[in-house]
């Protein structure tokens, strides 16, 4: 049996704690990666988990063992690049994770450029506007909008994405257009939360370089930012959103910009990867990729 594909199960058993969502992240058979584990506890003489019936943890052994194997693996990644001159010869299959909107309307877009430059590689994209788990999930390569707090990941900055306050030619028939921010006592908001339940904390906005909030009313609130959006062209209320994401429209006259003097700050955009010592050549080339394409939507 392949030494290097048991390790490779063993890690992804270590980094998600069970077996059963490391053989759908491998796909796999979960019988598959029990035997493998098996195996490779067999070969070296050593127990590598304490199984439960709940979770799946290392032995003292098997945390040694990941630390190692980690490198090891990214160092056999990086060997099986190193002689190929040739970027179309790189193959592997990349999972990335990437905001719904920034998908749909740039990424998905320009990706069959990618993929005839790169025509023996395959792309596994998961569309999320939650804040993925990168290691647990088996996700090369993130795509991230707004603050980071992930501690055990690489950031790679690409850029800032500028904010527009909008509203729908019905709602602006409705409610007026707001020429300040005191006007917005009388108007409504669609809130967004990353998770409902949580309370949105209102119209956001800078003054003299300070991040600042005003509490408005509102009675649609959502979690996604299609929703958010399809909220606003409905005449629910303002959204504050980037600038990408509006621009078509904006040209078409569904939606209107207001309140310009006043846009919430921007928004970081973010490549996450893992904190590793030999990042796949596969890897890199997306990354690359991809900051290219964004070049043109973001601010410096």
């Amino acid at each position: 049996m392949n030494k290097l594909e048991l390790l490779r199960t063993f890690v992804r058993v270590s980094e998600v704690s069970s077996f059963t969502i490391a053989a759908d992240s491998l796909g796999l058979p979960r019988s598959t990666v029990s035997e493998q584990v098996r195996a490779l506890e067999q070969l070296l003489g050593t127990r590598l988990f304490n199984r439960t019936t709940r979770r799946v943890q290392a032995t003292q052994d098997g945390a040694l063992l990941y630390e190692r194997s980690k490198d090891l693996l990214s160092g056999m990644d990086e060997i099986e690049s190193l002689f190929r001159a040739d970027d179309a010869e790189l193959a592997g299959c990349l999972r990335v994770d990437m905001p719904t909107m920034m998908a749909r309307r740039v990424i998905i877009p320009a990706l069959p450029q990618f993929l005839q430059r790169f025509p023996k590689l395959e792309v596994e994209i998961s569309c999320t506007d939650r804040q993925v788990d990168l290691l647990r999930e088996g996700f090369d390569c993130v795509m991230r909008i707004g603050a980071l707090n992930d501690l055990d990941v690489v950031a790679r900055p690409v850029g800032q994405l500028s904010m527009r306050n909008c509203a729908s030619p019905a709602y602006l028939a409705r409610y007026g257009v707001p020429q300040t921010l005191e006007d917005l006592a009388s108007h409504r908001l669609v809130h967004y939360v990353r998770n409902l339940g949580a309370r949105s904390a209102g119209f956001e906005y800078q003054r003299e370089g300070r991040q600042c909030f005003q509490a408005m009313n509102g009675a649609v609130t959502v979690n996604n930012a299609e929703a958010y959006s399809a909220a606003c062209l409905a005449g629910l209320g303002l959204i504050q959103v980037p600038a990408v994401g509006v621009a078509e429209h904006l040209e078409r006259g569904e939606l209107v910009a207001v309140l310009q003097g006043w846009p919430a700050p921007a928004m970081p955009v973010s490549l996450l990867y893992a904190r590793q010592r030999h990042v796949p050549r596969r890897v890199q080339a997306f990354m690359n990729w991809l900051s290219g394409v964004l070049a043109s939507q973001v601010d410096a």
